[in-house]
């Protein structure tokens, strides 16, 4: 697949074209390929000037050998992020996202294969020696993951954890590598550090394990942090702090991220650009701000329209996306979508839609009805594919949330 380029600067989608209803897309991707391709030899390594984007991924595919044959969770998908940028992949449960970040960091195992190009610092990952990736991780790109009490080792001490990453990556004295995470832990906002280091990690709470983990990541002052759901399964309140911790830590030593998540509000909150992950491809990629107001791709409307509106009266129906999203093995031919989509046509069911780009910057949809959504002259389709339960009728499209849902969290720079 060779991808349009999208320059070093953070994406932003055109506004004011899309606001005058612009359909003028230019050709981009072709159709992602259904197998895990191998990647081209002859692409070169980006620059590594000021300009230059921190990560610039190519192609990339994870594939799996399986009794059915390969099967790709993730699909050809090629993407950048430029330094300081703030970017959400938001997508259902087994879109690819948490697939991707491992394949980042290349701690997919067989019969795990990943191909494609991830380039780091001018540096392809997949291809660096064992070596030299042991100081990439943890180094220039670090990741907190989803669940804490999982990820740390439960019978040793705090403090032990942080001072090894710290001395992986730093050659301090032990006297300094505690200082040092003495200094990490106060940052994070947990009191009293000297004595927090000697716990250990069943005697903290959901959120201050999450913090130890941003702590633990930025002890080597990444270039990149990939942070997989780091608010799950914490309430409201801590979600916030543990947002606000991460915004200001990642805004004072200058690092981009990747956020993963499934709460469009975070989403919202947090991130400058946001990628709409759906079948293990990017479909669509715009900044936060128009993807929130003016979505294009009819996957992305209806995750926005998902959500919940707490004002609705009592015995509302939930706004839901009917059907499931569909295995990697049994991918539906045509648009992966098709089978759900309000907006499916003939087209949508048998040729696999390219990325087009819309509006400027690296803002794309991949969707064969791009224009028209853009030019708001797209209708449902009046068979849609699709069965709504408890009636014969073609559903009726329900308005997208006017405004960024009302519990996103202070975060927001």
């Amino acid at each position: 697949m060779t991808v349009q380029a999208t320059g070093s600067a953070a994406p932003r989608a055109d506004d004011s074209a899309l606001a005058a209803g612009d359909s003028t897309l230019r050709a981009g991707a072709s159709a992602p390929s259904t197998g895990a391709s191998a990647p081209s030899t002859g692409a070169s390594a980006p620059s590594t000037g000021a300009s230059a984007p921190v990560l610039d991924v190519r192609n990339l595919t994870v594939s799996f050998a399986t009794r059915a044959g390969i099967v790709s969770p993730v699909r050809d998908i090629s993407f950048e992020v430029a330094p300081g940028q703030r970017v959400g992949l938001v997508g259902e449960s087994g879109s690819g996202k948490s697939l991707t970040a491992l394949a980042l960091m290349r701690l997919i195992h067989p019969p795990g294969r990943v191909t494609g190009q991830v380039f780091l610092g001018g540096r392809d990952v997949l291809r660096l020696e064992e070596r030299d990736l042991a100081k990439v991780r943890g180094g220039q790109v670090a990741m907190v993951y989803q669940d804490p009490m999982s990820a740390l080792n439960p019978v040793q001490t705090i403090g032990d954890q942080i001072v090894e990453a710290i001395r992986i990556h730093a050659d301090l004295s032990a006297r300094e590598a505690r200082d040092r995470a003495a200094a990490l832990l106060s940052d994070v906002g947990l009191q009293d550090p000297l004595r927090r280091m000697k716990s250990y990690p069943h005697e903290f709470s959901g959120g201050m394990r999450q913090r130890v983990m941003i702590a633990m990541a930025m002890s080597a002052n990444p270039v990149l942090l990939i942070a997989d759901e780091p608010t799950t399964a914490l309430d409201v309140t801590t979600q916030a702090l543990v947002l606000e911790t991460l915004s200001r830590l990642v805004a004072e030593r200058g690092a981009a991220v990747i956020l993963i998540t499934h709460d469009l509000g975070v989403a919202a909150g947090f991130c400058d650009d946001i990628q709409v992950m759906y079948a293990g491809r990017i479909v669509e990629r715009a900044a936060a701000s128009r993807l929130f107001r003016n979505p294009i791709h009819p996957y992305a409307e209806a995750l926005l329209r998902s959500i919940c509106d707490l004002d609705a009266d009592i015995g509302t129906d939930l706004p839901v996306i009917p059907g499931q999203p569909p295995l990697p093995s049994a991918l539906p031919s045509g648009c992966a979508f098709h089978p759900r989509c309000l907006y499916a046509i003939e087209v949508c069911r048998t040729v696999a839609p390219t990325q087009l780009a819309v509006g400027g910057g690296a803002a794309m949809a991949e969707c064969h009805r791009a224009a028209e959504r853009i030019a708001g002259t797209a209708v449902p389709s009046a068979d849609p594919g699709i069965a709504v339960a408890g009636s014969d009728e073609a559903p009726s499209v329900p308005p997208v949330p006017s405004d960024v849902p009302s519990d996103v969290p202070s975060a927001a720079r």
